[in-house]
């Protein structure tokens, strides 16, 4: 029996400009499992939101899905009508953004929002049963329920993303997408949402991707992690594993990075700058940043290949893609 809810292969998105196709997305594939929570890191520009959109089919113009298959429990999303897309949106995969002041009208009290997410998906609830079910959101979200009489502007930034959370639940999806959730928050509030959405998740048994470029959180909160560059996605592993062992030499760096309390040195940075989209580098893109790159590098892409159990990299320096190194 297949475990994963939702299966992605090969999704390709460009933004069509005068210049060109930006390759924001660039043959992305992946799995996530019933009950698992996935993180997908990266610097800005990476297509970690562009990933997000894409899976939601709410990619605009210039933008454009050219290609992939992204299945949902079976179901083939990017073959689907416009309308019923919009009838699996918040039924069945569902999406917290960034910036919950900007996913809220701050012209629309909390009840309101909220009722209309679900009269657009017809839910069949009486009026009692509809005040009734806001009213549990709101508590499951950790909020009282006399907030859904209150405007988006009477709120915190906290509470504001939480009203966001229990909109993206009210319809008990099967995936939902954490975009950055908690990147405008305090460290405190941050944890707060944070351990609202994983509880949530256990109660709903849903499974969550979560979108950031904060390792720490994503070694608290996610079970596997996929890390993208320049559109691609280079390394996959569980936590565990790959904040062990970082195989890809951009996950070192991003993880020499980090700062640590065991040892006192100076932070290090990343040399170089994410290369265009609109001009990718040829061959891997990483490597004119790459500390361990050789000439293949320079001329051929790698693939994200399995180089040991459920582990994946996109790297020359392993399993087949190393051969013939030495010979460059």
């Amino acid at each position: 029996m297949n475990s994963n809810i939702l299966e992605v292969r090969d999704l390709r998105v460009h933004y069509h400009t005068r210049q060109g196709a930006v390759r924001a997305v660039n043959g992305v594939s992946f799995d996530l499992h019933a009950n698992e929570r996935l993180g997908l890191v990266g610097e800005s520009g990476s297509g970690k939101s562009t990933v997000a959109l894409a899976l939601m089919r709410l990619i605009k113009p210039p933008g454009k899905i050219e290609g992939g298959q992204v299945k949902l429990d079976g179901l083939s999303l990017l073959e689907l009508s416009g309308e019923k897309m919009r009838q699996i949106r918040l039924a069945g995969i569902a999406m917290v953004s960034q910036g919950a002041m900007n996913s809220l009208n701050p012209v629309a009290r909390v009840r309101r929002q909220i009722e209309d997410a679900l009269r657009d998906h017809n839910a069949k609830l009486t009026k009692r049963e509809r005040a009734e079910w806001i009213g549990e959101l709101l508590e499951r979200v950790g909020l009282p329920r006399t907030a859904a009489e209150m405007y988006p502007h009477e709120l915190s930034g906290g509470m504001k993303q939480r009203v966001c959370i229990a909109i993206a639940i009210c319809l008990q999806p099967k995936v939902i997408i954490a975009d950055e959730p908690t990147s405008a928050l305090d460290v405190v509030v941050q944890h707060q949402v944070m351990t609202t959405l994983e509880s949530l998740r256990a109660e709903l048994g849903a499974s969550v991707i979560l979108i950031g470029h904060d390792m720490g959180l994503m070694a608290q909160a996610v079970d596997r992690v996929g890390v993208m560059y320049a559109g691609d996605l280079i390394e996959t592993g569980s936590v565990e594993t790959l904040f062990k062992d970082p195989l890809h030499p951009y996950t070192r760096l991003l993880m020499a990075s980090l700062p640590s309390l065991a040892q006192k040195e100076a932070a290090k940075g990343i040399p170089g700058l994410m290369p265009s989209l609109l001009n990718r580098p040829t061959g891997c893109p990483f490597h004119p940043r790459c500390p361990d790159a050789f000439d293949r590098c320079r001329v051929e892409e790698p693939t994200l290949q399995t180089v040991q159990p459920n582990r994946g990299v996109a790297c020359h320096l392993y399993g087949n893609d190393s051969a013939g190194r030495e010979a460059s």
